[in-house]
């Protein structure tokens, strides 16, 4: 760039240093374990215990985890009592993570190929999608049912959706009519709840499909109209 008295400007310095900061964003997503624990806390806030319950992993790995996505800003905490409770830092991680997962199934077939064989597995590959469900949600004719744990639930849930955790359904079967559709959904695209539920319930011979999204793409629908 020309300053006017016939010498470049070097750009180089501030183009290193903005790139250098993105790159922090590449650094917090390069491990299957981050990607992981910011879809979870996508659900809403969840201790570092009950993170390393969900993943399968000892405290302290997740803990390190944790330190890393706190210092790239893509998360938060608080202190309660004894207990580290981490959160996304913004509505705006989640927006990330959404899109994330979007373009991965674009670029990488494996993922959807993947998705597809477990749903298939469970006998669970018939989905109800969004604009179906804002037609049929409230009538008369369709039960929405949330299988996430319930402070899931309680953090936020589609509205009018009933919350029966995967670990109760099969006990409160008999709550559940007969003479109408189960829509059932979770966390969305990565969890196996909803199929789960989809699979024990038409065990049951209930009329049940899944919803293949969650909470986070019907608000998304929500505020999008």
């Amino acid at each position: 760039m020309n300053n006017g008295g016939g010498m470049m400007i070097n750009s180089r310095p501030f183009k290193t240093a903005v790139y250098a900061e993105l790159a922090r964003l590449g650094k917090a997503l390069s491990s299957p374990l981050r990607v992981e624990l910011l879809d979870l806390l996508s659900n809403g806030p969840k201790s570092v215990e009950r993170l390393a319950r969900e993943t399968l992993q000892s405290v302290a790995n997740v803990s390190q985890h944790l330190q890393t996505l706190l210092e790239c800003r893509l998360v938060k905490f608080e202190k309660r009592g004894n207990l580290s409770i981490y959160q996304l830092s913004d509505s705006k991680v989640e927006d990330l993570i959404l899109q994330f997962q979007r373009v991965g199934e674009w670029l990488y077939s494996d993922i959807v190929r993947l998705r597809d064989e477990w749903t298939a597995a469970l006998e669970a590959q018939d989905v109800m999608d969004m604009s179906e469900l804002t037609s049929l949600i409230g009538g008369p004719d369709v039960v929405v049912v949330d299988v996430r744990p319930r402070d899931e639930y309680e953090y936020d849930h589609i509205p009018g959706a009933f919350s029966i955790p995967i670990d109760e359904l099969e006990s409160k079967i008999s709550e559940l009519p007969r003479d109408k559709r189960i829509v059932v959904y979770c966390r969305g695209h990565y969890c196996l709840y909803a199929p789960e539920a989809v699979h024990l319930l038409r065990r049951h011979g209930f009329d049940v499909v899944r919803l293949d999204d969650g909470v986070r793409e019907w608000n998304r629908l929500a505020h999008a109209n």
